[in-house]
């Protein structure tokens, strides 16, 4: 059985879409409401759960999404940042080591 993954969903206005497609990320860009996009970074259980210590505005949706929502704006541009930094979304162990 593989590891569950938790999702931080980061919208992408044109502004990051741009940056995206210069990292070769843009295909990862998922259509969501009305046109809008969104890039998911994945946590397993000890990411979610340190995010969730580290950041107490953060909450976990169990019952119906299994994300991780209402992370501060500063911490998502944080996350976005290295994720077009690294060009992956494998990003959170390394973004987790700050704090």
């Amino acid at each position: 059985m593989s590891e569950e993954k938790y999702p931080i969903n980061i919208w992408v206005n044109e502004e990051r879409y741009e940056k995206l497609k210069d990292a070769g990320l843009a295909h990862m860009c998922e259509e969501m409401l009305a046109g809008m996009k969104v890039i998911r970074v994945y946590a397993n259980a000890a990411q979610r759960d340190k995010i969730l210590k580290v950041f107490p505005t953060a909450k976990f949706d169990s019952a119906t999404t299994k994300s991780i929502e209402l992370l501060p704006r500063h911490v998502k541009d944080k996350i976005f940042d290295k994720v077009v930094e690294k060009k992956s979304v494998d990003i959170l162990d390394e973004f987790l080591s700050a704090y």
